[in-house]
């Protein structure tokens, strides 16, 4: 704790902790240190979640003392509780077995592969919400969650026009054996994405974050790995200095399982990030995020960057579409899914979008690398 405290890559935010409430966390931390209070996540649950207290909390899982923990999912179970509270007794059981078994299940798994965002955690409480409208809207027909027809369904369907979220807690009630009468219409196919960056825009973004020093060096790489190689900002966030290699005198980043030569000057701003960072591709943090951050252990939010990027034009979601748009047309399906790492059949459906059909590509390089016939 001692050394990871003092060799802090941002000791501005290590003597801000010790300073905060007046130094809530390092009079927390001694006591620990003195056997005073347990060194546990119950500790801390029971404690305020302000961010004095989490920072300890982080700093002491990013140490080992602790157990690896997620805070969104820390934060639901309490968000959870207080919601049952405000709703009627009746509803409470089965709302809370929706949420914990169901809801938050998805969120472990969200988790368990680095896509627990603050999106998916909104997205969770949606759902349990419109879980209790659910019930509410039965309520007012003189029916339960067990007892409700497909006509009752039928007249919520109706009542309310356009469905956001219901298949989730309908389709619980029926595989959990609740009610197993009861069934909502299948949800239509989605629509193609709509590309609503124009080429052009997407160029004049990139000159802009290649070239403007007024924007944040590490907003400025995660716009372009966005505009550029087609990233998710969950998965930018999330990426390690691991990813970042050196071959042939040429900086290469690996987004999916091939690396990828960085052009110039893309290759010097992240050289520069990892310099100002301090990290070394070969010191001991090469297994550390690549863009840290503010709590130990914990790479830099996705909505840190995101509204830096909104504020110069750029949607991220809005623009990684016209990348992908882009790059279908260029890149055969196969190696474009293996570059930036999609599914092969989404990139087959982008390829799709964009009027390219790259479904021969296997077959003529097969063709084109087997024997000559003599």
């Amino acid at each position: 704790m001692f050394d990871t405290l003092i060799e802090s890559e941002r000791p501005q935010t290590t003597i801000w902790w010790l300073r905060k409430k007046p130094g809530v966390g390092a009079v927390l931390l001694g006591q620990m240190a003195r056997g005073e209070v347990p060194i546990t996540h119950d500790t801390f649950r029971g404690l305020p979640q302000d961010l004095a207290h989490g920072y300890l909390r982080h700093l002491l899982a990013a140490v080992g003392v602790l157990e690896p923990f997620d805070p969104y999912i820390e934060r639901m179970g309490p968000w959870l509780d207080g919601f049952l509270d405000t709703v009627p007794e009746r509803h409470r059981e089965l709302l809370r077995r929706f949420g914990r078994w169901h809801v938050m299940k998805q969120m472990r798994h969200s988790a368990s592969v680095g896509r627990l965002s603050r999106g998916t955690a909104d997205a969770a409480r949606h759902r349990v919400r419109i879980a209790s409208k659910v019930l509410a809207y039965f309520d007012g027909l003189g029916v339960t969650a067990q007892t409700a027809t497909q006509a009752n369904l039928d007249h919520y369907v109706h009542s309310r026009g356009r469905l956001c979220g219901e298949h989730g807690f309908i389709r619980w009630l029926r595989t959990t054996g609740v009610n197993p009468r009861i069934r909502l219409p299948t949800q239509p196919q989605r629509p193609d994405p709509a590309v609503t960056v124009g080429e052009d825009h997407r160029w004049e973004l990139i000159d802009q974050l290649l070239h403007d020093p007024s924007i944040k060096p590490y907003t400025r790489i995660a716009g372009l790995f966005t505009l550029l190689f087609a990233q998710r900002m969950a998965d930018i966030v999330a990426m390690k200095t691991s990813q970042i290699s050196h071959a042939d005198g040429l900086l290469h980043v690996t987004f999916n399982n091939t690396a990828i030569a960085m052009p110039p000057p893309l290759d010097n701003l992240i050289a520069g990030h990892l310099t100002e960072r301090g990290m070394s591709l070969h010191a001991s943090r090469d297994t550390g995020w690549l863009f840290p951050g503010g709590s130990p252990g914990r790479h830099i939010a996705t909505e840190n960057i995101r509204k830096q990027l909104v504020a110069i034009g750029l949607k991220p979601y809005e623009g990684r579409k016209a990348t992908l748009f882009q790059l279908a047309a260029d890149i055969p399906a196969p190696v474009l899914g293996d570059l930036i790492g999609i599914s092969h059949k989404n990139a087959a459906d982008w390829a799709r979008l964009a009027a390219r059909d790259w479904r021969s590509y296997i077959a003529d390089r097969s063709l084109s690398q087997s024997p000559r016939q003599t």
